[in-house]
């Protein structure tokens, strides 16, 4: 029996990246998973994928055409996991908008809404929906990614800073309101070579390398290996007595701080 087996859990975001990784990782331990992603062809691709490698685990995978800006988006989601499955018991709050960097006074109204929306009101909205279900049930789990980006104040990166910022206070202020009910409510901060993480890379090659340099362990994680198994963690019942905790998984890039200082002119 695997830690999740039978466990129902959504994951947004979760067509690539870190999503795609935890919802394998939830997969490998027997979960039911249901892709929350807003593009069709990499939310399918992940469902199926799922389906083939660990339905002899009892995993089955379901895709939900899903924009996490949208209120009615999210709780159609929900509403579709427990018609198909019966249930929720855990939610990862992963989806974030791909955005530029700017200048705080230069920055976009429209890149900051566009943040304010993915990163915190879909967690918002995606909190409420599961709520009555996991209080019915006397057990849950919520896990909202978010950020060293936001907790060390990077630099042109206010809209996504503040946004998942904004996410991380709410996801503590579950964990204090919901713990009565069995539900635990934990940020994780991950550092893993994302696609994101591949367009830094390529746009800022130098900034790159002194991340990786200024990390102990001194490479960029894998979703899967190394973020995926601290979320399947967090989302099983040996983590019962963990909550309103933000823990980096990024291979101790906390440690130093900010370890590159992008220019951009005044």
């Amino acid at each position: 029996m695997g830690r999740l087996q039978e466990r129902v859990a959504i994951v947004t975001g979760a067509g690539q990246g870190i999503g795609r990784g935890v919802a394998r990782a939830f997969a490998a331990e027997g979960a039911h998973v249901v892709i929350a992603n807003r593009s069709a062809a990499s939310g399918e691709r992940t469902a199926a994928e799922i389906e083939k490698e660990f339905s002899a685990r009892g995993a089955r995978a379901l895709y939900v055409q899903t924009d996490v800006s949208e209120q009615a988006s999210v709780r159609a989601l929900v509403d579709t996991t427990v018609r198909d499955f019966g249930r929720v018991d855990v939610l990862v709050n992963n989806a974030t908008p791909s955005g530029g960097t700017a200048r705080l006074e230069k920055m976009d109204q429209q890149a900051m809404q566009d943040h304010v929306g993915v990163n915190y009101y879909a967690v918002f909205w995606a909190m409420q929906a599961v709520f009555p279900h996991m209080k019915q049930n006397g057990w849950g789990r919520i896990i909202t990614m978010c950020s060293l980006n936001g907790i060390n104040a990077h630099q042109y990166t206010a809209m996504y800073n503040g946004s998942k910022e904004a996410a991380r206070a709410l996801t503590r202020t579950a964990a204090v309101e919901w713990g009565r009910y069995g539900i635990t409510a934990n940020v994780i901060c991950p550092f893993a070579a994302t696609p994101a993480w591949d367009g830094f890379v390529e746009f800022d090659p130098e900034g790159a390398r002194s991340i990786v340099e200024g990390n102990p362990i001194r490479y960029a994680g894998d979703s899967e290996k190394d973020i995926g198994p601290l979320a399947v963690f967090l989302a099983c019942d040996e983590s019962r007595y963990v909550t309103g905790n933000t823990i980096h998984a990024d291979g101790g890039g906390h440690i130093g701080g900010v370890a590159w200082k992008l220019q951009l002119p005044e």
